[in-house]
């Protein structure tokens, strides 16, 4: 079996015995138009949403922009490759600075990487910028707990429990604190 394309991108998958063609099947019905970059970040951004990961990153690499930029970085962060998202994450935020998927991913690609003192920077400058995003005192709690500064930590924690009760980690974040009385 071959599969052969022809020059209007038709693709077909064909038996071939003795050099002479014996049976062909079309794989599609119609040339295949290429991707505009839009349609790269919105499938990106569908296949992070639906939990693919591995797949966004793929898609989302070859897309250009802040929000392709910020959840490269989220998709890379999900996958624990902290460093490789760093760079995606600080070009998103340096686009939009309180850009919310491209924080989240900041915050965890520095905390992720134990670089907790550049986290809570990064992150207090967020809160400086707009105080009403949530997932930046998040990861600001998240390095000032690696660093054992307790008080800071737990202040941190409440506000994100202020602002995003509902949060997956929301419990988490509660359990903390009740250990913490």
């Amino acid at each position: 079996m071959k599969v052969f394309t022809h020059k209007l991108g038709f693709a077909a998958t064909c038996v071939v015995a003795s050099g002479l063609i014996l049976t062909c099947r079309a794989a599609s019905s119609a040339p295949r138009a290429p991707a505009a970059a839009g349609d790269a970040v919105q499938t990106g951004i569908a296949q992070y949403k639906s939990g693919n990961y591995a797949a966004a990153e793929a898609t989302l690499r070859s897309a250009s922009g802040p929000e392709a930029s910020a959840y490269l970085a989220a998709s890379l962060v999900k996958q624990k490759k902290y460093a490789d998202a760093e760079a995606p994450a600080k070009a998103a935020v340096a686009a939009h600075a309180t850009h919310e998927v491209a924080l989240a991913a900041l915050g965890e690609s520095l905390v992720g990487q134990k670089k907790f003192d550049e986290a809570i920077t990064a992150m207090t400058t967020a809160i400086t910028a707009n105080a009403d995003l949530a997932y930046p005192y998040f990861w600001r709690g998240q390095a000032y707990d690696n660093k054992k500064q307790t008080a800071k930590m737990a202040a941190d924690y409440q506000a994100f429990l202020r602002l995003a009760p509902r949060a997956p980690e929301a419990p988490t974040v509660q359990a903390i604190l009740a250990s913490l009385r």
